[in-house]
């Protein structure tokens, strides 16, 4: 279940930076409800998952994948521009945190 948390803390974390874009500085009530529910939810089930995980492993898997995911959905739902030097920093920091899932002891 552990690895199932965090792949829905995952999405919550998506979900939370996409809905943070339409909230327009919290000004709008259901994208700004919207957006807290996502993180509220990515918290919690991120706090479930580092039961059995190191915290440097999920917090690392949890952020870089969700930075990861808003690039691409970023790119897709806003038109937003990915770079090669984007996607070189972002395939180093999911890199960064496989490794220091593979180097846990």
């Amino acid at each position: 279940m552990t690895w199932t948390y965090l792949g829905i803390a995952i999405l919550f974390e998506i979900a939370f930076a996409l809905g943070a874009n339409a909230t327009r500085g919290f000004t709008r009530l259901w994208p700004s409800v919207f957006t807290l529910l996502a993180a509220a939810g990515g918290i919690y089930t991120l706090s479930l998952a580092l039961r059995e995980l190191d915290v440097s492993v999920g917090y690392t898997l949890w952020t870089g994948i969700g930075g990861a995911g808003t690039v691409a959905l970023g790119a897709v739902l806003f038109k937003e521009r990915i770079t090669a030097v984007r996607l070189l920093s972002f395939a180093s920091i999911i890199g960064g945190a496989v490794l220091l899932r593979l180097t846990a002891v």
